[in-house]
C-alpha cells in the first residue's frame, strides 16, 4: 500500500439515500474514506450493499445527500450536472465488466473517443491512442474490431481508453466479472502496473476475492457501513 502520499480521494461523512414510492432507503451512512496518490483499492459486500453507489460517487455519475467528497484536492459534491460531465471527462477513466466498446469502431476509435472531447490535434490524438495500446500490449490490434477481439483483449482495450487522457482516477466496477481465470489474470495484473509503475489510483469494486487479493488495500461494505475487510480465504489465480 502506498504511504506518504497524499489522498487523491477524500470523503467525509457520506450519506446517501434512494426514494422508492413515500419511502426512503439508505444506502450510504455517514461514511469516511482516504484513498492515495498510487493506490488501488478493491470495495467487496453483498449484492446491494452500495458499492456501484459509491463507486458512482466518487466518479461524479451520482450525487450526495450530504457530506463531501474530493477527488485530486477539488470539491466535486457541489457542481452541476453539467459540470460534473465536464469534470469526468478530464478526471475520471472508467473500466466496466462489459467493455462498453462501441462494436463498429477499431481498437485505435474506440480508445481515441475521450480524446474527441479534447483540443488535440489529430496528430497528437494518433500518438496518445498508440502510447494506450502498447502499454496494454495490443498495438499490433489497433485495427481489429470488438468482434475480432477475445474478452481478455476487449478488456484490455478498455482500459487503454481509460487511461488514454491520463485521469485523475479510475474506476472499475467488476473488470474481470466477464472474463476467464487467465484474461482475468492478465488484466488484474495490467491493473497492478498502471499503479506501480504509472502512478495511478483506481477504486474497483468486485465479487470476486481473487480479484480483490490483487489490491493494494481491501475494504468491505454491507448495510451502508464501510469496515476494513473481514478475514476471508482468497484462493490464487492457478
Amino acid at each position: 500500500m502506498p504511504s506518504n502520499h497524499m489522498a487523491v480521494i477524500e470523503i467525509t461523512d457520506l450519506v446517501k439515500s434512494y426514494r422508492r414510492g413515500s419511502q426512503s432507503i439508505p444506502v450510504l451512512e455517514h461514511l469516511f474514506l482516504k484513498i492515495e496518490e498510487g493506490e488501488f483499492l478493491a470495495l467487496m459486500g453483498p449484492s446491494g450493499s452500495g458499492k456501484s453507489t459509491l463507486l458512482n460517487l466518487i466518479a461524479g455519475l451520482d450525487q450526495v445527500d450530504s457530506g463531501s467528497i474530493r477527488v485530486g484536492g477539488e470539491e466535486i459534491t457541489g457542481f452541476s450536472e453539467i459540470e460534473l460531465a465536464g469534470w469526468r471527462a478530464g478526471h475520471v477513466g472508467f473500466i466496466f465488466q462489459f467493455y462498453n466498446l462501441i462494436p463498429v469502431l477499431t481498437a485505435f476509435e474506440n480508445v481515441e473517443l475521450p480524446l474527441m472531447l479534447t483540443s488535440l490535434s489529430k496528430k497528437a490524438r494518433k500518438a496518445h491512442v498508440a502510447t494506450a495500446l502498447s502499454l496494454v500490449n495490443l498495438q499490433d490490434r489497433m485495427d481489429h474490431y470488438p468482434r475480432q477481439l477475445s474478452g481478455g483483449q476487449q478488456q484490455r482495450v478498455a482500459i487503454a481508453r481509460a487511461v488514454v487522457t491520463d485521469p485523475t482516477i479510475l474506476v472499475a466496477d467488476e473488470p474481470t466479472g466477464d472474463l476467464d481465470r487467465h484474461s482475468a489474470e492478465e488484466v488484474l495484473r495490467l491493473m497492478d502496473q498502471l499503479c506501480g509503475e504509472l502512478g495511478k489510483t483506481i477504486v474497483m469494486v468486485t465479487h470476486d476475492p481473487r480479484a480483490a487479493r490483487k489490491a493494494h488495500t481491501l475494504k468491505y461494505l454491507e448495510k451502508g457501513v464501510l469496515t476494513d475487510a473481514p478475514q476471508i480465504a482468497v484462493p490464487e489465480y492457478l
